[in-house]
């Protein structure tokens, strides 16, 4: 009876170190639930090899591009702009109202506002807006014509929709600021722009008519634009 309990002992404890893996090394022994142990991994933008058929989507009528869905705001942005780009964009925007319209900007902001703005923008706009920059620098720089001024009629008559609608696309000599700065970040600047225009915005109805008009009646809109 003394024999039996020390054979099954020594067995079980053969066992346990099978099981645990310890006879061995890394291998983990025996995987309860292997389908879960054993996981396949599947790609979230991406085609996956299921079943050993690398575009098991498609053969089924799943038509997926690994594309976000349209509409997607990525994390750390809070806005979308559903205008696309080009003249009729442009347009477009004149009637597309500003999402901090009614909102009280921050002393934060507006100074964040301004920062960027002087990174940005101030090397052709100039500090004081008024197209002064170090490019032009009064006809010294290597700009041969002078970039717009931002204190002027014209660019107080625009809507802040198309404002934001040149820094995102570009306009004219203007290239696009869309990966240099953040959606939030571009009423930012264009209100900071405005304070410094004297007053809160043009972003109104007469005001967008007005810009429209001036370009539909032949005004130069791409002359010294950036």
């Amino acid at each position: 009876m003394k024999k039996l309990a020390i054979v099954t002992a020594v067995v079980a404890s053969v066992l346990s170190l099978i099981g645990c893996g310890g006879a061995h090394g890394d291998n983990p022994g025996q995987a309860y639930m292997p389908d879960m142990y054993y996981s396949r991994a599947y790609e979230a933008y991406g085609y996956n090899n299921v079943a050993g058929e690398y575009d098991s989507l498609r053969s089924r009528n799943i038509l997926y591009n690994g594309m976000p869905v349209i509409g997607t705001v990525a994390r750390g942005e809070s806005f979308t702009f559903p205008i696309p780009e080009g003249d009729s964009g442009y347009a477009r925007a004149a009637s597309y109202p500003s999402p901090l319209a009614g909102m009280n900007i921050t002393p934060a902001q507006m100074k964040e506002g301004e920062r960027i703005y002087l990174i940005n923008c101030a090397i052709c706009h100039g500090s004081a807006l008024d197209g002064n920059g170090p490019l032009w620098k009064g006809g010294e720089g290597p700009f041969t014509s002078a970039p717009r001024n931002l204190k002027d009629d014209y660019t107080k008559a625009l809507s802040d929709g198309q404002m934001y609608h040149a820094i995102t696309y570009g306009k004219g000599q203007m290239g696009s600021y869309g990966s240099q700065v953040k959606p939030e970040q571009r009423w930012w600047i264009i209100n900071y722009i405005r304070s410094k225009q004297g007053g809160t915005g043009a972003d109104t109805t007469a005001a967008a008519a007005g810009a429209a008009g001036g370009a539909a009646s032949g005004t130069d809109t791409t002359k010294a634009s950036n």
